[in-house]
């Protein structure tokens, strides 16, 4: 079912040396039911067409597939792009693409953001200081912060600390950042999921939740007394739980999210579960932004063997969580 009445999803190709511009050609050989507007330069998704050896073709800014059509609002590389082969005069390309995407989600010309996977290296070296998409889109939309999320079909991790050395971990779990990420995922996932009232579980940052205080303070000083006051709101909180034992399956039949204090305490657990089918959601901001669970993946560039799946899902996830909000 085409909504062609509705805005469309915006859909950014990522860096261009990477498999972001072929994942959107191998998205519209398959039935298109959303109406999408991709972000690219035109000539970038013909060439990665013909090097997968897939039918695409441009008419009137449409992208025309075997799927079906989508928009394309083409914005033009800086240097012409080689699979697999990266090149620091594309970023301003990238944030150009990132930045007018971020602009028509705002302005409501789109109804949500699907991003294709970017090379935070390649950004940084141009000069910017990039420290990921979640930062960057907050930023943009002004907000404090974003609160990085990813989702399957069985589970959903948020995490309180996103892109930061593991050793400045503790000192930024405040109760202000724990207080903040944790209204935003109780909004998110009433407003946004539908869930009536969210059961939310919480890790501590230490093994065994800092063991009564011998393996760790910061459970007691922080995140004990935080919890106990949002209970005390009414909230549905439950923790600080032992990191090891919040993922039993025990643990996560009664839970809707788990909350991890850093980035290798949530990711490892959802990804072995569910690689490829695992979307990134930014919660936190005034439009639905959904993003693929995956990195640029240079080596399978140009090969046509990267899977879509996870594209897929997170086109699918924007739609659901952007006609619910």
């Amino acid at each position: 079912m085409s909504h062609s009445d509705a805005a469309p999803i915006a859909l950014t190709t990522g860096e261009p040396a990477g498999i972001g511009p072929e994942l959107v050609v191998q998205l519209l050989q398959q039935p298109v039911d959303q109406s999408l507007c991709v972000l690219a330069d035109p000539d970038l998704l013909m060439e990665r067409a013909a090097l997968i050896g897939l039918p695409l073709a441009i008419k009137d800014e449409r992208l025309i597939a075997p799927g079906g059509e989508a928009a394309l609002l083409p914005i033009e590389l800086s240097a012409p792009s080689i699979a697999g082969e990266l090149d620091v005069s594309n970023a301003p390309y990238v944030l150009e693409m990132l930045g007018r995407a971020a602009e028509g989600c705002l302005s409501g010309e789109f109804s949500a953001l699907v991003t294709a996977p970017v090379q935070k290296s390649t950004l940084i070296e141009a000069g910017n200081a990039f420290v990921g998409h979640t930062e960057f889109f907050a930023e943009r939309a002004g907000v404090d912060m974003p609160v990085m999320m990813l989702a399957s079909e069985h589970l959903k991790v948020a995490l309180v600390t996103i892109h930061m050395p593991l050793s400045q971990v503790p000192g930024a779990i405040t109760t202000e950042r724990l207080e903040s990420v944790i209204r935003t995922v109780y909004a998110d996932l009433k407003g946004r999921f539908g869930i009536a009232q969210p059961v939310i579980g919480v890790c501590g940052l230490n093994p065994h939740a800092g063991e009564s205080g011998h393996l760790g303070k910061e459970e007691q000083q922080v995140i004990s007394p935080l919890l106990k006051a949002l209970q005390s709101e009414g909230l549905d909180v439950r923790g600080p739980l032992p990191a090891d034992t919040a993922f039993t399956q025990e643990s996560l039949k009664n839970l809707d999210v788990v909350v991890a204090m850093f980035h290798d305490q949530g990711l490892p657990v959802i990804k072995h579960q569910g690689f490829g089918h695992v979307v990134n959601v930014t919660l936190g901001l005034p439009f639905v932004r959904t993003s693929v669970d995956h990195g640029t993946a240079l080596d399978l560039a140009g090969t046509g063997r990267a899977d879509v799946s996870s594209l897929i899902s997170a086109v699918r996830l924007a739609r659901t969580l952007s006609r619910g909000s």
